[in-house]
């Protein structure tokens, strides 16, 4: 029985100010008429009935969650009290699975990618779950075709075929953000991925895994599972959770099992990771300027420019700026210096401006 694991506990920093800790960027309309996390539930509506999708979030946004996902179970939205990155939050996700489903198939995706179209994306699903039923110690991974020496991204390297009649391979290595230079190499060679962070396999297989190789997750999460639909739940995932290794699931296991695999997206993706996104998914005018709002630009070129509340922002003489008008904050930055806002909401943070977060 496959079921739709949705991560959607992210803060969104790099899309501030826009993005708050209460309203990250899953929780915004930032490519289409819907939110982000909205349109990742209706990617696979059709092939996993809303009972069987679950949303991982935090306290913070999940009033807000909830409100944008009505269809969606109550009792399927899983809150962790606290980040502790994506081995826990899967591990999470499957002790409540295999306590519904003990022979569930999770399908996990991030909350805030555009994937496109849904026909393809749902035909790449039912592919990983065949993998997963036809070895049920399989993990499947995603991997997208690069299109550019990327160092924003880590990459999978594949091995041999598993002779299906789709492109799906075994996984030879992981490579963390390369430099541009070994990027290029990379996908030169044809033989690496993009990985998107998508993956296919067995609730009771990844618990497993990270049995094997990290027991202190695993022994804590056993704890949680047996307190899973008692009055004693919420006790105790307030003090197992926050205990556990913060650590992502392609380090936690990923990298040290032995029976993973790479299945090519057919799909168009993007993670949506900054900005400098906006352009590929809006689209820019003759100057190179994508603009959202009440915007006038004059001598302006290759600018992100966007504005809340029928604010006007005039812009004059700038080229390769951000502009962000909220109606509480204004950001104004270059685009080769986007990475850096992170740096920018530490130094708010320590100046008091938390109410900006």
């Amino acid at each position: 029985m496959l079921h739709a694991v949705i991560m959607a506990g992210g803060s969104g920093t790099r899309f501030w100010p826009l993005s708050r800790s209460r309203t990250p960027k899953q929780l915004l309309k930032l490519a289409g008429r819907r939110t982000m996390i909205q349109q990742t539930v209706d990617r696979s509506t059709g092939l996993i009935s809303h009972e069987r999708n679950w949303i991982v979030t935090n306290r913070t946004q999940v009033d807000q969650t909830r409100r944008q996902l009505p269809e969606i179970p109550p009792n399927n939205l899983l809150v962790e009290p606290t980040a502790r990155n994506t081995a826990p939050c899967i591990g999470l996700a499957a002790v409540h699975l295999l306590h519904q489903d003990p022979d569930a198939v999770m399908f996990v995706m991030p909350a805030d990618h555009v994937i496109s179209p849904n026909e393809v994306f749902q035909e790449s699903a039912r592919r990983a779950a065949a993998l997963v039923e036809e070895n049920p110690g399989r993990l499947v991974l995603f991997g997208v075709p690069p299109t550019e020496p990327s160092t924003g991204f880590g990459y999978i390297e594949r091995a041999a075929s598993l002779g299906a009649d789709f492109p799906a391979f075994q996984v030879a290595s992981f490579r963390e953000k390369p430099p541009r230079e070994t990027a290029q190499q990379y996908v030169d060679s044809g033989n690496f991925y993009w990985n998107c962070g998508i993956f296919c396999w067995r609730a009771a297989t990844i618990v497993e895994q990270l049995r094997k190789y990290e027991p202190d997750i695993h022994d804590r999460l056993k704890r949680l599972a047996a307190s899973v639909g008692t009055e004693d739940y919420d006790s105790v995932l307030a003090g197992e959770f926050p205990q556990m290794n913060s650590i992502a699931i392609d380090c936690a296991v990923l990298e040290r099992a032995q029976n993973v695999c790479v299945i090519e997206a057919l799909f168009d993706w993007d993670d949506v990771g900054s900005w400098l996104a906006v352009p590929r998914l809006a689209g820019s005018d003759e100057n190179g300027n994508t603009t959202d709002g009440s915007v006038v630009a004059l001598d302006a070129h290759n600018c992100i420019i966007r504005s809340a509340n029928g604010h006007l922002v005039a812009a004059l003489g700038i080229d390769d700026c951000i502009i962000v008008h909220t109606e509480e904050v204004t950001l104004v930055a270059r685009r080769d210096e986007s990475e850096r806002i992170r740096e920018l909401l530490a130094v708010l943070q320590q100046n008091g401006y938390t109410d900006v977060l």
